[in-house]
């Protein structure tokens, strides 16, 4: 039943509450037996019999009658009889062939062929002298035919009725519902490209939303507008920092500079410095990343975009990491696998930090003990180039893997050493897609990592 959608399950709801209404209605219907109709219709001819007397005088010392006498009311036919039972006035109706005797104040059943027929006497004193007999007619088959039209008619309409309810109901539910809808595909969207600039724009009716669905969906809008405003304020308190951080840092290596170049100074100092000019330096590398994370969250850092030859690019990248590795841990092997002449148009700058940040990432997160190997691979189709940097590292676990992408965040926090601020991965995603491309992770915590940057051709 949880997997039914809201407005498939309204409408059912309206559908079975019609249902039984149209049971109880039909149950009605068929409780009114033909005995009940069968009454009706007696009652009605008797009263219709008793009537017609304003109807019947003498004229001229004859029995005479008006117009009214003659039309037929009820489906009941009047006809005036003497006291010996001759027929003096009135009709019959078509197929009425008998002649039963007067029966005053009964009412008989007479059937005549393949019709059943009601006969009800009533006698008349016109004057001391003068009686007649007032005759009505009238057809029980009729009345029946009747009844059981009405019952085709309930058995073919209440369903009707029922379908006809529930594509009502469908139609004004999923109208109801539309707001629901358009959250669900804004807070999907927003998923999927992270812009909060989306809403969901449900209209308004003179001013004021129509019902609690829209209101629903105007707080929505009114939430997105406010996380949207916080998210800028955040990135512009990024961008501002990280610009006021730069003249410090910057002082800081340069009296760094000048203090080592000062004889004065013992070599137990200079140690001390070059520790502050080290640090130093991985905060710049940090304000660095903060930087062009900022521009690029407001779409301000541009792709200067040429044609390259990726192979060569990529076989100089990875020498200069395994020397820059090799001085870190002489255990570090960097090996390539490239395929030559691939060329591409992708921003030279952009595409060497996405990998350089990739090999740092992979060194920071080698295992303790045994020899680190990092394999780089370029290969490429007729549509798409793909760099994959695979390492035989202490791996990712699986609740980890989503949230590598994030600013700032380690899967490890106790590796602290180098320059691993938690922002390359970052950096490398948003490069990879600014290319039109995408990033993807493979891993086996304990085993090592591989990530596929692929790239349109």
């Amino acid at each position: 039943m949880n997997r039914l959608s809201l407005k498939v399950k309204l409408t059912m709801l309206y559908t079975f509450f019609m249902i039984l209404v149209t049971c109880a209605a039909l149950a009605i219907l068929f409780s009114l037996s033909s005995r009940e109709v069968l009454s009706s219709t007696r009652a009605k001819l008797e009263r219709q019999v008793q009537n017609s007397t304003d109807d019947v005088g003498l004229r001229d010392g004859v029995p005479a009658v008006n117009k009214d006498f003659y039309s037929v009311e009820d489906n009941v036919y009047l006809s005036l009889y003497d006291e010996t039972g001759y027929f003096l006035l009135g009709r019959n109706p078509h197929g009425f062939d008998s002649r039963p005797e007067i029966r005053d104040g009964q009412v008989e059943t007479i059937r005549d062929g393949n019709t059943s027929w009601y006969v009800y006497d009533m006698s008349f004193r016109l004057s001391q002298e003068k009686t007649v007999f007032i005759r009505g007619v009238t057809s029980v088959t009729a009345a029946e035919e009747s009844y059981r039209v009405t019952l085709r008619l309930a058995l073919i309409l209440l369903p009707a009725m029922v379908l006809a309810t529930a594509f009502i109901g469908y139609r004004f539910t999923r109208r109801t519902l539309l707001p629901v809808r358009r959250i669900t595909a804004t807070v999907q969207k927003i998923r999927a490209d992270a812009d909060l600039s989306r809403r969901v724009g449900v209209p308004e009716s003179g001013g004021k939303n129509r019902d609690e669905i829209c209101q629903l969906a105007e707080t929505f809008d009114q939430m997105l507008a406010q996380l949207e405003e916080a998210f800028q304020r955040e990135k512009q308190f990024t961008s501002d920092v990280s610009h006021e951080l730069r003249t410090p840092v910057s002082v800081i290596l340069a009296q760094c500079g000048e203090c080592l170049s000062d004889e004065t100074f013992t070599e137990d100092q200079k140690n001390q410095i070059r520790l502050i000019e080290r640090k130093a330096r991985e905060m710049s590398g940090m304000i660095g990343q903060l930087l062009f994370l900022s521009r690029a969250d407001q779409g301000r850092q541009p792709l200067q975009k040429e044609e390259l030859d990726l192979s060569e690019l990529t076989q100089v990248i990875t020498e200069e990491q395994q020397m820059v590795a090799a001085e870190t841990d002489p255990e570090i092997e960097i090996c390539r696998e490239i395929m030559p002449g691939i060329r591409a148009c992708v921003d030279e700058t952009l595409y060497i930090r996405l990998l350089e940040n990739l090999l740092s990432n992979a060194v920071a997160y080698r295992k303790p003990e045994g020899k680190c190997r990092i394999c780089v691979k370029l290969t490429a189709s007729e549509q798409e180039i793909i760099c994959q940097v695979e390492d035989n590292g202490i791996g990712i676990r699986p609740e980890d893997q989503e949230r590598i992408w994030e600013r700032f965040y380690r899967a490890d926090p106790s590796r602290t050493e180098g320059n691993h601020s938690g922002l390359g991965l970052s950096m490398a995603r948003w490069i990879a897609q600014a290319h039109g491309g995408e990033i993807r992770l493979e891993s086996r915590f304990g085993e090592g990592s591989r990530f596929l940057v692929i790239l349109p051709r």
